[in-house]
């Protein structure tokens, strides 16, 4: 019975790639997750890029409310995050619908996708609470942006190369052990537990690459779209692990240089002299 379980989740053959451990989608239903993807992430990225465009780029949360932020950042979650998490979401989602129907299958992925949502949201709350103190900062010492913009690229640079980002992208990048794992997982809310727990490892894949947008600006566009890029390879490419460390080393030299260069802080240089007036 429990096998049988298993199996529901587990694609016996699969063919292609989705990181270290090989693939988890026969062709065909890669091919469908991928044009699902398409229609989430496009609008998520039209939307984001729009609201961007009449924002700018300014330091700390740009006078959004607390709501507001939160709508743009899942908004900014869905865009960036999605296509590196497709296959495995797109695997679960296809297991619920080979045990369920109708509306049981729907509240099942709703209750999934929720999951996944609500830990990216939780970070968000994070997130707002440390650009508010970021940018109140530097409102009130100016000078101060570059300093945070050094000490925000050497976090990030210190993570991207310590263990748990290891641990985090491992899973990411190799998901099939866990994805037995979480066929195990009892009800009630086990698909609502899968969405908490694989959102959780995102989360902590991504934690690092999150903290440079103190220095480069929440709604900059070019710094998502660089950021979304390297969260896609990393956990996609067989090379991935070695790109992490690259990433890694570049913010430690960014924050060595940081502060001898406004140009690399977008994010904080509204309220900053510029190095000539100084």
């Amino acid at each position: 019975m429990r096998r049988s379980r298993i199996s529901a989740f587990v694609p016996a053959r699969s063919t292609a790639p989705t990181g270290a451990g090989g693939g988890l989608l026969p062709a065909r239903d890669l091919a469908a997750a991928w044009i699902l993807v398409v229609l989430i992430a496009v609008p998520a990225w039209v939307l984001t890029i729009w609201q961007a465009r009449d924002m700018g780029v300014e330091p700390g949360t740009m006078g959004m409310a607390l709501p507001l932020f939160l709508l743009l950042w899942v908004t900014m979650m869905a865009a960036m995050m999605l296509p590196s998490m497709a296959p495995v979401a797109i695997t679960w989602v296809r297991g619920i619908g080979r045990q369920s129907s109708g509306w049981v299958r729907a509240g099942r992925t709703v209750e999934f996708v929720g999951g996944y949502l609500l830990v990216w949201t939780a970070f968000g709350l994070l997130a707002y609470a440390a650009l508010a103190f970021t940018g109140g900062l530097v409102d009130d010492h100016p000078t101060a942006g570059r300093w945070i913009g050094a000490v925000a690229f050497l976090l990030a640079g210190l993570y991207q190369l310590g263990p748990l980002k290891n641990v985090c992208l491992r899973h990411c990048r190799d998901p099939l052990s866990h994805l037995v794992r979480y066929a195990g997982f009892r009800r009630p809310a086990r698909d609502l537990r899968v969405g908490l727990h694989h959102g959780a490892y995102c989360v902590g894949c991504c934690a690092g690459l999150m903290v440079v947008f103190i220095p480069l600006g929440v709604m900059n566009v070019a710094a998502m779209a660089g950021l979304a890029l390297v969260i896609f390879v990393e956990k996609l490419w067989s090379r991935g692990v070695l790109l992490s460390g690259v990433v890694g080393v570049a913010f430690l030299v960014l924050a060595v240089l940081a502060p001898f260069q406004d140009w690399m802080l977008p994010g904080l240089e509204g309220s900053m002299p510029s190095m000539d007036d100084m």
